[in-house]
């Protein structure tokens, strides 16, 4: 089979096409660095000509007002190269929980990606996940501040459930529905442990030997308007990395 795998050269899409090929598939990574462009249409056209299976990784450039916007666009340009190259099967990647945060723009414009694919013409699959093990140490830094009478800082968390999956975890999920039937619905999947968001943090910075302090804030960064029912799903596939050997 033959794969357009848009977004491939970035931390998951590189990885999925990597496992794709060694399982005998042409997967074909395209970005900007390979000179297409999703909101223009710079390239598309180009990319998923003759492509069985389009999986697209994309993301958007800023959390904020303007990612529904992002999504919009990107999805519209993709879909119609898609319908033009005759493209089986399109797969896109979202978040365990997504639709039922509407205070955050940027999960507003995940479940806007979600519905466009599945209103459109091409069968699909959506592959949920939960927060990646990689951005960790971004959750930290949001919500670190310096303290001016201590030479080390401290880090706001609230105690939101975090259930961490790894990337590699992701991509192979990624990868097992993009080469089988549409599923013309959502597969979830997401880490084997769950974790207050505040305890994950110590954790973290005591495997590191970090010398930052975690103080638990139930008002911090982003996570903090999220509900803590919707960032686990008893329903999800379970990938087998724990926290602690993915921190060794």
């Amino acid at each position: 089979m033959k794969f357009a795998v848009i977004g491939g050269t970035g931390l998951i899409g590189s990885q999925v096409v990597k496992k794709l090929n060694l399982a005998g598939h042409e997967a074909v990574p395209h970005s900007q660095s390979t000179g297409i462009d999703v909101i223009s249409g710079r390239g598309l056209d180009e990319a998923v000509a003759s492509a069985d299976v389009l999986v697209n990784l994309t993301n958007s450039p800023t959390f904020d007002e303007a990612s529904p916007a992002f999504f919009q666009t990107s999805m519209d340009n993709l879909l119609a190269a898609a319908r033009k190259a005759g493209v089986r099967h399109f797969v896109i990647l979202s978040i365990v929980g997504v639709d039922q945060v509407p205070e955050l723009d940027y999960y507003r414009a995940k479940a806007l990606q979600e519905d466009i694919l599945a209103a459109g013409p091409i069968p699909y699959s959506i592959v949920r996940a939960t927060q990646f093990m990689e951005f960790i140490d971004a959750i930290l830094s949001w919500t670190a501040d310096s303290d001016s009478d201590s030479d080390s800082d401290t880090v706001r968390l609230p105690t939101t459930p975090i259930q961490p999956i790894a990337a590699e975890d992701v991509a192979d999920a990624v990868a097992e529905v993009a080469v089988g039937a549409p599923l013309g619905g959502i597969r979830n999947i997401a880490g084997p442990e769950v974790f207050p968001l505040d305890e994950l943090g110590r954790l973290t910075l005591a495997r590191r030997s970090d010398g930052r302090t975690v103080i638990t804030d139930p008002t911090a960064g982003m996570f903090a308007v999220v509900k803590g029912d919707v960032l686990t799903d008893e329903r999800a596939r379970l990938a087998p990395t724990h926290y602690s050997d993915w921190l060794s």
